[in-house]
């Protein structure tokens, strides 16, 4: 079986890179270039625009916020994205994790919940945001760090869609990480941990912005209060549009009440969605 992961040169700069992920700004995070072995991450594009499996589709995230697709569904995947999904979720990828975040006992998630294969087409963007902290359906689950891997080839920067974090009164942009191929961002995931990339892309029409998005937790051992994801503009831009992101930030929340209580889940809405379309 082909390794999946070099942990021997993860491991050979774990000291390094554990520094680096706290002091860096504007909150703990670390960026790894070539993170996957080469085949691997070759194997991962080469699936990704493949159909679902299970002859379903992808999900539909469309509101004043974002505009992507998602696939979540694990049986729907490729068998080369299931295994590198598994590797990522191994105990000794965990225990890696741990070693460069300082965040122990962490879980993967089983159900992908707003994580797996993301895509982004032309038109399409993420406003800046803090993610939902505790899991939708398994309550006692604490958000603790987002694994972001892209996977987009000769990335122009000219079409946008670079990873932006900024700092936690959302007033100055600390960082911009372009989502080029085989790269990795790992960051802590708190209510200050502002990031998306709201720039529309600009791509040509038939390239998309490729990712594999997995989320770790912790288990607080009790019920925590349900944080939705919470979206906010930019300080330089409209005041229409500040009112309408946080108009939108409100049905968000109303619909991630109704996930966490209710057995309406995203794959729902997004058979309801294009069923309005058709």
């Amino acid at each position: 079986m082909t390794d999946i992961l070099d942990y021997e040169k993860l491991n050979t700069r774990l000291a390094v890179d554990s520094t680096a992920f706290e002091q860096a700004s504007p909150f703990p995070h670390i960026v790894i270039d070539g993170f996957l072995r080469a085949d691997q991450a070759e194997a991962l594009l080469s699936e990704f625009t493949k159909p679902p499996q299970d002859g379903g589709k992808w999900n539909e995230y469309t509101h004043y916020n974002e505009r992507k697709s998602g696939l979540t569904r694990m049986d729907a995947m490729g068998s080369a994205t299931r295994s590198i999904i598994d590797e990522l979720s191994s105990d000794k990828f965990l225990n890696w994790l741990s070693g460069i975040s300082g965040v122990q006992s962490l879980l993967a998630d089983p159900d992908l919940d707003g994580g797996g294969l993301h895509e982004i087409k032309p038109g399409g963007f993420l406003n800046m945001h803090t993610d939902f902290l505790s899991h939708t359906k398994r309550p006692q689950w604490r958000r603790e760090l987002n694994l972001l891997l892209y996977l987009n080839k000769d990335w122009q920067s000219n079409w946008h869609g670079e990873l932006e974090l900024w700092d936690d009164q959302m007033k100055s942009q600390a960082a911009s990480i372009e989502p080029v191929f085989n790269r990795c961002v790992i960051f802590h995931t708190t209510e200050k941990s502002f990031h998306g990339h709201p720039v529309p892309l600009v791509c040509p029409d038939g390239v998309t912005r490729k990712s594999l998005a997995l989320y770790y937790f912790s288990d607080a051992g009790a019920p925590l209060k349900l944080v939705p994801t919470h979206y906010k503009a930019k300080p330089e831009e409209s005041t229409l549009h500040h009112a309408l992101v946080a108009m939108d930030r409100w049905l968000v929340r109303g619909y991630s009440y109704l996930k966490r209580y209710t057995p309406l889940n995203d794959r729902f809405m997004s058979k309801l969605m294009r069923r309005k379309s058709d």
